[in-house]
């Protein structure tokens, strides 16, 4: 294909009607800043908000802003901001190109149009998908960390000067639109945390606590009234997108598209209903605006994720690589289904429905489109199911009720953890026994790995093994059980042998 063949404002005519975007990308004005240029963003907040658009004929249009990628902001720019959308389903991919973002900045080069955004009064919501990373919070305070390298190089910076942080030029800009007395302005965090919202908060009010500016404390209570920071819940598996998926995009428009991205038919997005500014109805596409997002939150962490993570090692340990495979067994939904109805009584009111929830994931963990691979989902695991697990499990045994499938998960866990590889390392010849082995669709990265594998003393009994591996998770408490290192240890012959007994 020649230039001409590439995606842009210029080639949409040339589309099939149903496969153009819902709005006309030259109707739109800039009224979101979106920092972030990455799939999650151009698969969700980017679409409810291009359908906001249609839906409500009001001109709803992003910018988005990357932080580091000036690659992605090239490319973008070269289709006029267009990118397809290809929807993984069972049935038959379905593709078709997304309108809502209409400019792309990077976060140096083009620090003056970031900062003239902030400060246009049309701008009424900034939102974000920059990962934890990109907080820069300490870990022992949760507050932002003034001693990391780029964090003190932006404070240290002259007025004006270079930012290299989205906190930094977050900050910096929305001081500038106190200064100028702008309209009020919702910053809304994406990231998938917990209390992404009052998280962004604090690390944005805390640079600007320990800037140099002379009006610092004037800014801090100005913010304190225009400025809102909403929590949210997002939800949408956006796998990598490959050389295939962008064949596929190709087949499907009669076009090049260089930023396809694909993703899971389901999406949910939950938001805290305190915004102080005019905003995209997204709510005409779905979202829900309520009071507290936090039991939607632990809903999605202890059903979601949790399940996710006994999937990923309960089919490691039967020698499966994928999601859609563990489904396939006659084990697979009965093992979501009897892990959601174990954690239900630990979720709080005013969440979704447990058992509705559960038809959801059973249907979203099914889709043979999704090659959601165990290995990414279970690496990093004693991160992980210290908060997807062991706080439902800690709940459950206070109340003397049986935690029989959280008993069958952890177990999993351990068993594998025996074969568990350092990250980005290979064993030498000089390896702890287990660390760094690849010994199949079990061998999950974790930083954890030398600690883990040591716990596999040959002297020791298998409840000997499960009490330290608690340990190493930090779980003191839970390897004194005795009931339960026991019930968890009486698991391992079975799986050894490969089978899943619920």
């Amino acid at each position: 294909m020649s230039a001409d063949d590439l995606l842009g404002r210029a080639t949409l005519p040339r589309l099939a009607p149903g496969v153009r975007p819902l709005v006309d990308p030259a109707e739109l004005r800039t009224r979101v800043v979106h920092f972030g240029l990455g799939a999650f963003h151009r698969a969700h907040q980017a679409v409810y908000t291009e359908h906001a658009a249609a839906r409500s004929g009001e001109p709803w249009g992003i910018t988005a802003v990357a932080p580091r990628s000036a690659g992605t902001v090239h490319a973008l720019r070269s289709q006029d901001c267009l990118y397809s959308l290809t929807e993984r389903r069972p049935d038959g991919h379905r593709t078709r190109v997304v309108g809502s973002v209409v400019g792309a900045l990077a976060l140096g080069p083009d620090a003056r149009a970031v900062d003239a955004l902030l400060t246009d009064p049309e701008v009424t919501v900034v939102t974000l998908t920059v990962t934890e990373k990109g907080y820069h919070r300490s870990p022992a305070t949760g507050g932002l960390d003034t001693t990391a390298a780029p964090v003190a190089a932006d404070l240290a910076a002259a007025p004006g000067g270079p930012l290299t942080t989205v906190v930094g030029r977050l900050a910096a800009g929305l001081a500038a639109r106190m200064r100028a007395g702008a309209p009020p302005l919702a910053v809304v965090s994406c990231d998938n945390m917990a209390d992404n919202g009052a998280a962004l908060a604090r690390v944005v009010h805390d640079f600007v606590r320990a800037s140099a500016w002379p009006d610092r404390a004037q800014i801090l209570d100005r913010m304190a009234g225009t400025v809102a920071f909403p929590a949210t819940v997002v939800d949408r598996i956006v796998p990598a997108t490959g050389e295939a998926d962008r064949a596929a995009a190709v087949a499907a428009l009669g076009v090049r598209d260089a930023l396809a991205v694909t993703g899971e038919p389901y999406r949910q997005w939950v938001l805290e209903d305190s915004f102080t500014a005019p905003r995209p109805p997204w709510e005409l596409d779905g979202a829900l605006f309520v009071p507290d997002v936090a039991p939607y939150q632990l809903t999605k962490l202890r059903l979601l994720n949790g399940s996710h993570s006994a999937l990923a090692h309960l089919g490691a340990a039967a020698g499966l690589t994928t999601i859609a495979e563990t489904m396939a067994t006659d084990w697979g939904e009965r093992l979501v289904r009897a892990l959601c109805a174990e954690l239900s009584s630990t979720l709080p009111a005013g969440g979704p429905d447990p058992g509705a929830y559960a038809d959801d994931l059973v249907a979203r963990f099914r889709n043979p489109a999704m090659h959601h691979l165990l290995r990414q989902i279970g690496s990093d695991a004693s991160l992980k199911i210290g908060e997807r697990w062991l706080p439902a499990l800690r709940e459950l045994r206070a109340r003397g009720a049986s935690t029989p499938v959280l008993e069958l998960a952890l177990a999993a866990w351990a068993h594998g953890t025996r074969r568990a590889q350092a990250p980005d390392a290979s064993p030498g010849p000089h390896a702890s026994p287990g660390a760094g082995v690849s010994a199949g669709p079990g061998a999950f990265p974790d930083p954890a790995a030398e600690a883990l594998a040591a716990c596999w003393r040959p002297a020791d009994r298998p409840v000997g093994t499960v009490r330290a591996l608690l340990r190493v998770l930090g779980a003191t408490d839970l390897a004194e059980d005795d009931a339960l290192t026991t019930a968890v240890a009486e698991r391992f012959p079975a799986l050894d042998a490969g089978r899943v007994e619920i």
